[in-house]
């Protein structure tokens, strides 16, 4: 028996949001110091990085098909556990973009003119669910395989980690060297190969075992 649609059903509502992104304008993800607010952003990929060729492809001529990454900027006062009254206030999505860019900048084989970004400023309670739609629809390879892009400066008790799978296949920021994090778990081939078989549709499992941080 076909159910009734129930717009306000969680699934639904989730669909609307990354619907709604997917809407959105496409900008290069130098450009992030004009935006306002929090909400969710797809960053997506067209540079000439080898392993990431099938993403850049799916990304040429302006299609932004197939994002790269998919992540969520939580207001300030979200982030204590409690909501706020407005969502296109404060700096969110833009200091949390602003980071990525950092990262991006820092790797010694990407590029950030290769890199761009859809965001959509979303009310604080729909936040974590649009940004599970989108990972769930796309299987970012950076949020469902390779781990570490969304990490944070590690704190002083967690200097002998690992490095992440995306900073031994991107190396060059600058805390990890700093902090001298042990090798990661994967090598460069091992990572690389585990890509090939994401595009060949293997579903992809993060390679350094834990949740990917976004």
């Amino acid at each position: 028996m076909t159910q009734p649609y129930n717009p306000l059903e969680k699934m639904n509502l989730g669909r609307s949001v990354a619907i709604a992104l997917l809407r959105g304008e496409v900008r290069p993800l130098s450009q992030t110091l004009q935006l306002s607010g929090a909400g969710v952003y797809a960053i997506y990929y067209t540079g000439d990085f080898e392993p990431y060729a099938p993403i850049a492809e799916a990304n040429a001529e302006g299609r932004f098909q197939r994002p790269i990454y998919v992540g969520k900027a939580i207001p300030e006062g979200g982030r204590k556990g409690g909501l706020t009254t407005d969502a296109a206030a404060g700096r969110s999505l833009s200091n949390r973009l602003r980071e990525h860019a950092g990262s991006i900048g820092q790797a010694s084989n990407l590029r950030l003119e290769d890199f761009s970004y859809r965001c959509l400023v979303v009310d604080d309670i729909w936040i974590p669910l649009g940004e599970n739609m989108l990972i769930e629809r796309f299987k970012p390879v950076w949020n469902t395989l390779i781990d570490g892009f969304g990490n944070k400066t590690p704190g002083a008790g967690r200097k002998a980690q690992a490095r992440s799978s995306w900073d031994v296949l991107h190396p060059g920021r600058s805390f990890v060297d700093r902090l001298q994090l042990a090798p990661g778990r994967r090598t460069v081939e091992e990572i690389v190969e585990a890509l090939r078989l994401v595009y060949r549709g293997a579903e992809p499992q993060p390679l350094d075992g834990g949740p990917v941080e976004t």
